[in-house]
C-alpha cells in the first residue's frame, strides 16, 4: 500500500475518533483512540515507537517519540492544542527526516472542525 491510500484511511480514522469524542481531550486519549480505528482498519500501528537520534554517525542517549507510525511509511503527529504552530510543522518535518519517512500526518482534535485541522507534511528526501 502506497501512502497516498494509507493516508486517506487514517483520514477517514481521525474523523471516526473526532466525530465521537468531539474537542477537548488530551492527547493521549486522542492517540489511543486512533491507533484502535487504524488497527481495526487493518493497517500495522506502532505507537509511541522510539525514534534514535543520530549526529555525525554517533547514536546519542537522547531518543525521540513518534506518536503513531503506520506501516513503517506515514508517520502521524497527534496535537490537542488551540492552534497549530509553525513549530508543530518542523517537528513533524525532523521526524520525518530522521526516520527518513516522506509522509506525515499532523492533526489537531481541539477543534469544532476536524476537516480543517489534518496536514499533510511532505519530506522531500
Amino acid at each position: 500500500m502506497i501512502e497516498n491510500e494509507i493516508s486517506y484511511i487514517i483520514r477517514g480514522c481521525i474523523f471516526k475518533v473526532h466525530n465521537s469524542v468531539g474537542p477537548g481531550l488530551l492527547e493521549s486519549a486522542y492517540e489511543l483512540a486512533l491507533c484502535y480505528e487504524l488497527e481495526k482498519s487493518g493497517l500495522t500501528v506502532e505507537c509511541q515507537l522510539g525514534l534514535p537520534f543520530v549526529y555525525e554517525g554517533v547514536k546519542l542517549d537522547l531518543g525521540y517519540r513518534v506518536d503513531i507510525m503506520i506501516s513503517n511509511r506515514v508517520i502521524i503527529e497527534v496535537k490537542s492544542v488551540e492552534n497549530l504552530k509553525d513549530i508543530h510543522f518542523k517537528q513533524l518535518l525532523t521526524y520525518l527526516k530522521l526516520s527518513d519517512k516522506k509522509l506525515g500526518i499532523l492533526v489537531n482534535f481541539n477543534t469544532s472542525d476536524i476537516s480543517t485541522s489534518i496536514k499533510r507534511v511532505v519530506n522531500n528526501l
